[in-house]
């Protein structure tokens, strides 16, 4: 009778928006989350549009929806969106924010639209503008004019986008949160004082009023941290909570004792760091948590039903005592339902079967999958004849990427030493990762993440020292955010010695793709290298790049970085969209910092290396 019932309530969720120009109502009333005025059940997964290539935005709104999910749930990423101070992107390509929402609502999907301003999610700095480091005064996530000043601006861009696409306008956003476990924060910052922190927790859920959003409001956090995270006004909702007699107790203490109920983030699977083991959860698992929710009348959303890829520089670093960061992969790929490239699981067939009904659709095809036997790279450039046409930034001492304007990539700092010395070098400011070359020998690996921060060096008479230095994603969860610079942020010191005079800062951001076609193969062992090659392809498809025999670094697909590699695992592999290839001609370029040997081609395989650990050598 029971099962009779679930599929009523969620045939009338169907059918209910289906049309979009339909008049309709979602409140959260009498207990109840109530569609036209009836109870209904939210059964959302998370998905991100800026982790999914636009052109397959649809396929896997699609899979959702056969699983029998009846709402996708998204953060909004502010720096994915806000590119300079003041220079908002809603448009071009995956940044079409408006356009993943409309077809959301064309595939029966509402939307739960959580934007921040904080978001975490493994992204870089947490969802914040880098820039946002420069303005004078501002406490990032804290109660002052500067920062709040810049919160209203980009809820004031955001809500342009989508004001239209409210359920009271006849689109398919249903909820909006207010803020994002800030309850967590407010535990990890017991330097301010509850009440500061709740002065913040209110500005910033007025502004979102302010703005002009109307559908009910939410707030979400762990159910131990209520008191610093629940608002007044919002339905409190529990993450991670498998305890129903907690999260009942909970959510009715601080909702005028009812509910509704529900687990905005029901974890499937976990988060991946590098250098440490894949975490997973056997289908079993999801499914009996499914079922308990189920059986009573607990809303939740999967946090994530489907990962993506952190392309490009987007993945952030988890703040961690033992390792000081823990920076998260480029793969997504969560354990979830839906792997990365978009493939139904037997975790996902397996809540399918729990979760379907008589209006559920069949489940999309898989996206074809190719591989490239032989990708042979024609041209081996040493880095620094890219850094000999750069006019480098000159200082008394290094400069952090944010005091260069900087927000990604790459520093290379250069020191010109016309005496001798030699001792411990001492790099405790180092963020994150370089190599240390002496008249362009390589000397060491420092590393913030083994927390490694010095070595031995013996700098001879007239010769150059070489940092080059990379940003591995600002930390996006942790007491920490607050700092967040990259670079060399502290002095250099060698032999109890601080080094200043004439630092050179050479700037490779590496935002596009680095043109190499004026360049002579000039490549060497140990020196940080770049690669291009050509493939050609009869047919397109997706596939994922062997990256094993390669130590650190990037790759550019036609133009378009797909993100990071790192040979310490656990992912061994770059997963390649085949919306990026085309038929015909297709150029990479590699950014390899390490370089151990001389690389001649690399190839793609047909199924992703996630589990594979090779810890680094010596540390």
């Amino acid at each position: 009778m029971r099962k009779i019932y679930l599929i009523i309530l969620l045939s009338i969720f169907t059918v209910s928006i289906t049309n979009a120009q339909q008049k309709q109502t979602f409140a959260i009333s009498e207990g109840n989350f109530l569609l036209n005025g009836k109870p209904v059940q939210i059964h959302s997964g998370e998905m991100h549009y800026s982790r999914i290539p636009q052109p397959y935005w649809r396929h896997r709104l699609k899979m959702m929806k056969a699983m029998g999910l009846n709402a996708v749930a998204t953060y909004v990423f502010w720096n994915y969106h806000e590119t300079a101070p003041g220079v908002w992107d809603f448009k071009t390509g995956n940044k079409n924010l408006a356009e993943y929402i409309k077809i959301a609502q064309e595939e029966g999907l509402f939307v739960i639209l959580r934007p921040g301003p904080y978001v975490c999610a493994e992204w870089e700095f947490g969802g914040y503008p880098w820039f946002l480091q420069n303005v004078p005064n501002m406490v990032i996530r804290g109660n002052n004019k500067e920062y709040l000043t810049a919160t209203k601006a980009y809820f004031t861009e955001l809500y342009n986008q989508v004001k239209n696409l409210q359920i009271t306008k006849g689109g398919p956003i249903i909820m909006v949160q207010g803020e994002n476990e800030f309850g967590s924060y407010v535990a990890q910052r017991k330097d301010v004082s509850l009440e500061d922190h709740k002065k913040y927790s209110a500005a910033v859920f007025q502004q979102l009023k302010d703005v002009g959003f109307e559908v009910p409001f939410f707030t979400s956090d762990g159910s131990w941290l209520f008191e610093g995270g629940a608002l007044p006004g919002a339905l409190p909702t529990a993450n991670g909570e498998s305890d129903i007699t907690k999260l009942k107790n909970v959510v009715n203490q601080y909702n005028n004792g009812q509910g509704p109920y529900m687990v905005a983030e029901f974890y499937p699977g976990w988060l991946d760091h590098w250098a440490e083991p894949f975490p997973t959860q056997t289908p079993e698992e999801t499914v009996r948590l499914t079922q308990k929710y189920l059986d009573n009348q607990v809303s939740f959303n999967y946090y994530m039903v489907h990962g993506g890829t952190n392309f490009g520089f987007t993945s952030g670093a988890n703040y961690d005592k033992e390792h000081d960061i823990q920076p998260d992969m480029t793969s997504y790929d969560y354990d979830a339902p839906i792997s990365e490239a978009g493939w139904a699981t037997p975790k996902y067939s397996a809540l399918r079967e729990i979760l379907k009904s008589g209006e559920t659709p069949a489940v999309p095809e898989k996206i074809a999958v190719i591989t490239i036997p032989k990708i042979t790279l024609t041209k081996v450039v040493d880095l620094a004849d890219l850094k000999a046409k750069i006019t480098p930034v000159i200082n008394d001492s290094p400069l952090s990427f944010e005091q260069l304007n900087q927000g990604d990539g790459y520093v290379w700092y250069s020191k010109r030493f016309t005496q001798p010395i030699s001792g411990k070098l001492e790099l405790n400011g180092l963020r994150d990762y370089a190599i240390v070359y002496v008249n362009g020998k390589k000397v060491a690996e420092l590393n913030r993440y083994y927390k490694k921060y010095d070595c031995e060096i013996d700098v001879p008479f007239n010769a150059t020292l070489d940092i080059v230095v990379e940003n591995m994603g600002r930390i996006n969860y942790g007491s920490q955010i607050n700092a967040n610079n990259k670079g060399i942020i502290s002095p250099v010191i060698i032999n109890g010695e601080t080094i200043t005079g004439d630092w050179k800062m050479y700037q490779l951001p590496m935002t596009t793709e680095p043109n190499l076609e004026a360049y002579k193969n000039s490549g060497k062992i140990n020196r940080p290298t770049l690669y291009q090659g050509t493939f050609d392809l009869k047919k397109t498809g997706d596939t994922f790049l062997d990256m094993r025999d390669f130590g650190k670094g990037i790759v550019f697909i036609n133009g378009i970085n797909i993100g990071r590699y790192w040979s310490v695992g656990p992912q061994q592999t770059l997963y390649l969209p085949g919306c990026w290839l085309k038929k015909g001609k297709n150029n990479i370029v590699i950014f390899e910092q390490k370089n151990e040997t001389i690389q001649k081609e690399l190839k793609s395989i047909a199924t992703p290396i996630l589990e594979d650990l090779r810890p680094e050598k010596g540390l």
